[in-house]
This record gives structure tokens, sequence and C-alpha cells, in this order.
């Protein structure tokens, strides 16, 4: 079984309880206007090029098999994204983000950081991109880890069918919930999706038994609105197995990813978060629920 992974974290330690290893993997149904990976939108390899480390060597263009790079310059539109480029590129100019590997591969390098995980009461966080987008690597990538005993926490947007969803559940212990909006008019023009068919799955996933985390990205402008934290209490008071709601800053690194995927900007993003906003807004929502916030 073969997955497009983008990345693997050691020692992460917010996403799931104690110190984790997070699988991320490429292919995303949503195109979130703020998305902070957008190298994990697409399900295909992608080349990452910052001009400003290149020193114009010449090796890249001397092993790209496209013809698509003169004078360190790069033509996307002959790129075919085998990442040739990047092997002879010691200035770390070049990266090709997205590599297939094995579930057996995968799980390999998760158990190297077992120690850490029973010390810690961590585990494995599958990620993305949205896990669900690859959903038959997914599923089996859950099982193998289970089976290796491991605590598993997954990422999801919600945005898969909800039958898919309960297949996984006997393998994950924690679902991280987004909650990216809850006005549906709102939701489709910053996510590019419906609504509804999300909060469908966290419902039907509640009534299963799992175990949740609301993760509520608050960006301001957009929906860092008290109708907003109304909506984010009042849709965990009706789930029975919530275990907490955490508040996700907005940081502007999505826009210098962008540059280097050489793709456009969609809209002008706000300044990073401050601290102190970030404190009030989980201090709006502490006050409209019992449910911790983090």
């Amino acid at each position: 079984m073969i997955g497009m992974v983008f990345d693997i974290q050691h020692f992460a330690v917010q996403d799931g309880p104690g110190i984790r290893t997070v699988v991320f993997l490429k292919g995303c149904p949503l195109r979130c206007l703020w998305c902070h990976n957008p190298e994990s939108q697409e399900a295909e390899p992608e080349l990452s090029f910052t001009p400003e480390k290149c020193i114009r060597c010449g090796k890249c263009a001397e092993v790209c098999p496209a013809g698509a790079i003169s004078n360190g310059v790069l033509d996307r539109s002959k790129c075919i994204r085998c990442g040739k480029c990047t092997e002879p590129c010691y200035a770390g100019a070049r990266e090709l983000i997205g590599r297939s590997r094995s579930v057996e591969d995968v799980l390999s390098e998760v158990l190297q950081d077992r120690p850490f995980y029973e010390t810690s009461g961590g585990g494995l966080t599958l990620s993305g991109g949205e896990p669900m987008f690859q959903f038959e690597f997914t599923l089996e990538l859950l099982k193998q880890a289970k089976a290796a005993r491991l605590h598993i926490a997954m990422e999801t947007c919600g945005f898969a069918p909800v039958d898919r969803y309960l297949k996984v559940k006997p393998y994950v212990d924690l679902f991280l919930f987004d909650v990216k909006e809850t006005d549906p008019v709102r939701h489709r023009e910053y996510t590019g999706v419906p609504m509804e068919p999300i909060h469908a799955v966290l419902r039907a996933l509640d009534k299963a038994g799992a175990e949740t985390i609301l993760r509520c990205p608050i960006i301001p402008d957009l929906n860092d609105r008290e109708e907003h934290f109304q909506a984010i209490a009042l849709l965990a008071g009706r789930l029975r197995h919530v275990q907490g709601i955490h508040v996700l800053p907005y940081h502007s690194s999505w826009e210098s990813k962008l540059a280097r995927l050489g793709k456009p900007k969609q809209w002008n993003g706000p300044e990073c978060t401050g601290n102190e906003k970030i404190g009030l807004w989980r201090q709006a929502l502490r006050k409209l629920t019992a449910i911790p916030v983090g």
C-alpha cells in the first residue's frame, strides 16, 4: 500500500497528548483561504523553489530531463516534478514536496519514537492535507499502527463520506476535528465546500462514541466574531464525547510557501496573530462553555 507523504514531524507536542510523531499526507478537498500548508493541497508531488537561495551553479539544469531550468530559473510549464534537480542542490534552493512511501516504511519510522510515546503518553498523529483524501492508505496505516499498540490521533477537516469515518473510527483514539466556520455561506466562501456534510460526520462520530477535540482556526477579519464563538460553543455543547476546544492562531507563513510553489495569492491575509488577541479569543469562548478551551 503506497501513499503520498510530504512530511513526518518528530517530537510534536501540539497535535494530541504527549510526545507525538505527525505524518502529513498530501491531498485535500478544501481550499481554505488561510491554509497554512498549501503544499498539502495537491495530491501529486510539487517542486518548491526558493530563488534567494539559488547560487546559479547550474547543477540542476544538467540533470533536469525536461529542460525546465535555464540559468537557475525554473519554467514550471515544462517541469515534470520528478525531483531530479533537488538532488545536486546543496544550497537547498529546490525541494520536492511529496514522496511515495509504503505503509510499512512510514510505520517503521514512526515506531522509532516508541520510547517517547511510552514515557509521555504520546503516539502517532495522522494529518495533512486531509488523511481521508488517501482513504485506503490511511485505513491500512491506522490498522497497522493500532496493531502495534500505538495511541492514534487523526486531524481531519471532516469532508469525506460518513461511512469512511465509521470504518477508521475503531483505530483512532482521538479525532482532532477542524471547525473552520459555523455560518454555511461563509464556510463555502472561505473553504470552497459546504458545511453541513462536515457537521454530519461530526455528529455521526459522536454518536458512535468517538472522542474529539474541536480545532478552530480563528482568522482576523474573517471569523473572529462573537456569533462564530457562540456557534462553536453551541456545537460543542451538543456533543457527548467532545474533550475540548482548541483555538488555532493565524500565521502568515502560507504566503511565502505559495511563492515557493509558484502559485498566486487568492487574498491578502492579515498579520500574524499576537498572544494577547489569542488570549482574548480563548477567554471569549470560556465564557460561553464549560468545555475546556485551549
